[in-house]
């Protein structure tokens, strides 16, 4: 499945999607929506590696590479953090090491997430992206 939008196209859509509710309760709504919609991790990736740290839920993030991409796959305990993380996936999974390193991710800031969130989730997020960059750092690295 090779992603034949842009990382910029796809948050782009995100914040379309995002500009079509009024409220921030509509919003979270939304975000909630896409947690339900997260594919379950499968239990084996249920690790103590695969937890994200900084996160006040629960949240555990498996990367894994192929053809030169990096793909993601996560869950957690709090389906807000679920829709959250299903938003970094559908930007970053599938995407080359460089791309996700490269990428500013300005939808998050643009869509009010980092005003809108409170600051424990705020940083979780912050530590999914990082986790997320980690993981395509090591895959670069061990890539002859």
């Amino acid at each position: 499945m090779s992603n034949e939008k842009s990382i910029r196209e796809t948050e782009l859509e995100i914040i379309d999607e995002f500009a079509l509710f009024d409220s921030w309760d509509d919003k979270y709504e939304y975000i909630i929506d896409l947690g339900k919609k997260l594919p379950p991790l499968a239990a084996v990736h249920k690790t103590d590696d695969n937890k994200v740290r900084g996160c006040q839920s629960t949240v555990w993030l498996a990367a894994s590479y192929r053809d030169g991409r990096v793909y993601f796959e996560a869950d957690s305990d709090a389906v807000i953090v679920k829709g959250l993380i299903s938003m970094l996936i559908r930007v970053l999974s599938g995407r080359t090491p460089d791309e996700i390193l490269e990428a500013p991710l300005d939808f998050i800031k643009e869509i009010g997430m980092t005003t809108h969130l409170a600051q424990t989730r705020s940083n979780g997020l912050l530590s999914m992206v990082k986790q997320m960059k980690n993981y395509a750092l090591a895959f670069k690295i061990k890539t002859p």
